[in-house]
């Protein structure tokens, strides 16, 4: 038993990764996931989907790796965070689809809360903002909109849980109900310093606490899947939410060390150590990771839409067959033109949390087409990782000298990731395994299981594919970040 598999839930599809010994990817299997939008500025996803898509993709990495049930040390589940569930205890199934993370629809009750001044105590437990982003009114949007949900939850009939918690339901056949400290820590609930679900915030947010899972370390035991569903019981040893999973994955284990992720979104984390920073540049305060009952906190900042604005040009515009075409399609833009895309689809996260603005492009000519969007699109993901890393760096001035470890669908594009480096003016690293996401949960689950070795260790095992560096003038630069600055203060609706 020396074999790991990975559940990489993510927001736009479900893999499972069979892990050797020596943390190298032997099998991945893979399920998009069907984007349900109701109305404008809401997203949803099928629960019933995603486990299907899980129990299949399970089955079938298992199956290309030539393995069974008894062959698997155990098993870590990584996830998209935030996206909300509520199911019913007795019979598992959920009572409304998903809210997922990018959802909007509760932005006005986040503003009554923010106008009613309670933003600063929720920010003091939570190290999070009021925004429609986190879980919180997202579970008082579902108790009050589906009927019968508040008095079901009234008489303890319902359970709450990010994607991690209705997985673990699922795969143990109800006999778990949990989470890990790194998905309690974005649902606005809990206190990040206690380490426990908040009164206060419960009753703010109208939340009972009987819907909440129990919350535990990331590598834990999580009990063991029901042996009709893989051929065999197989230990649930690890959780993390996904941006956590791959700054472990990244071996960023030492304050100062920071990644970032580029999938539908980007989210960069910065370790920062035992003790949690408290932004003054509205970026997040979360825990990074919690092993052995220790918390490490990492500064955080959130980009809703980076590949998502791919997805845009090849399914919205269709000016693309496939996403790897962007990359072509980008280089042949012609460099007298500067198209400057602010991917505002679904509002701007941090730092500037304006859940009201929405996308724009600006500085078209006669003669911007195709190409010139397409390298818009590209560049966006490295002005907005700019506007994080100089919040960073204001909130916390070891980040000075951080080079940036980064992983996610996007990085294999090394135009996106040059133009990374050169508008940062900082060295972007790639690494050699490029699963960082599910490597994360999948170490969790060795370390657990007696597999992997301490963080040092898997942190020292680390391995460079390529870095780059920056090769842009810095006049060039610095004109770029301009017109950037003047594009995103146009699509605002508050101040910063």
């Amino acid at each position: 038993m020396t074999l790991l598999i990975a559940i990489d839930q993510g927001t736009t599809s479900t893999r499972a990764i069979v892990f050797d010994a020596g943390l190298a990817p032997v099998a991945i299997a893979q399920q998009e996931l069907r984007q349900i939008y109701p109305a404008p500025g809401r997203v949803e996803h099928d629960p019933e989907e995603i486990w299907s898509a899980v129990v299949a993709t399970v089955r079938d990495a298992m199956a290309k790796a030539g393995v069974g049930a008894s062959d698997i040390a155990g098993n870590g589940i990584t996830n998209q965070r935030e996206t909300t569930v509520v199911w019913d205890r007795a019979s598992g199934k959920p009572i409304h689809n998903a809210i997922v993370w990018q959802d909007r629809r509760t932005a006005d009750a986040c503003a009554a809360l923010r106008a009613a001044g309670h933003e600063a105590a929720v920010t003091d437990k939570t190290g999070l903002v009021l925004d429609p982003y986190f879980s919180a009114t997202k579970i008082g949007w579902l108790l009050d909109h589906v009927n019968g949900a508040r008095t079901a939850t009234e008489q303890g009939r319902l359970a709450f849980g990010t994607v991690d918690s209705f997985l673990l339901w699922r795969l143990t056949g109800g006999k778990m109900h949990a989470t890990d400290a790194t998905n309690a820590s974005r649902t606005l609930l809990f206190d990040i310093a206690r380490g426990s679900w908040d009164e206060d915030l419960l009753r703010l947010f109208g939340v009972p606490g009987g819907l909440l899972p129990e919350v535990r370390d990331c590598a834990s035991d999580f009990g063991e899947t029901l042996p009709e569903l893989f051929g065999g019981a197989i230990r649930i040893c690890g959780i993390a939410g996904d941006q956590q999973a791959a700054t472990i994955g990244q071996g960023c284990f030492t304050p100062g060390m920071m990644k970032s992720t580029y999938g539908t979104g980007c989210f960069a984390l910065l370790n920062t150590g035992p003790e949690p920073v408290r932004s003054r540049h509205r970026l997040l305060t979360t825990i990074a990771y919690q092993l052995g009952g220790r918390r490490t906190y990492a500064l955080e900042g959130a980009i809703f839409i980076a590949g998502a604005a791919v997805q845009w040009l090849r399914d919205g515009l269709h000016l693309i067959a496939k996403s790897s075409d962007v990359n072509a399609l980008a280089q042949k833009a012609d460099p007298a033109e500067q198209v400057y895309l602010v991917p505002a689809f679904v509002g701007l996260g941090a730092p500037h949390w304006d859940a009201e603005a929405r996308g724009a492009i600006f500085g078209l000519t006669r003669n911007s087409g195709p190409a010139e969007i397409a390298q818009a699109a590209l560049e966006a993901v490295g002005y907005q990782t700019r506007e994080l890393l100089e919040a960073m760096r204001a909130d916390w001035p070891a980040a000075g000298g951080t080079v940036l470890r980064v992983d996610g669908g996007m990085t294999a594009s090394d135009v996106t990731m040059q133009f990374l480096a050169d508008i940062l003016g900082a060295p972007v690293d790639r690494p050699m395994v490029m699963e960082t996401t599910a490597l994360g949960a999948a170490y969790l689950a060795g370390y657990q299981a007696g597999i992997y070795p301490d963080p040092a260790g898997f942190s020292a095992a680390w391995r460079l594919e390529r870095r780059f560096r920056p090769a842009m003038d810095a006049t060039i630069r610095a004109r770029k970040w301009a017109g950037w600055q003047a594009a995103v203060a146009r699509v605002r609706t508050t101040p910063d």
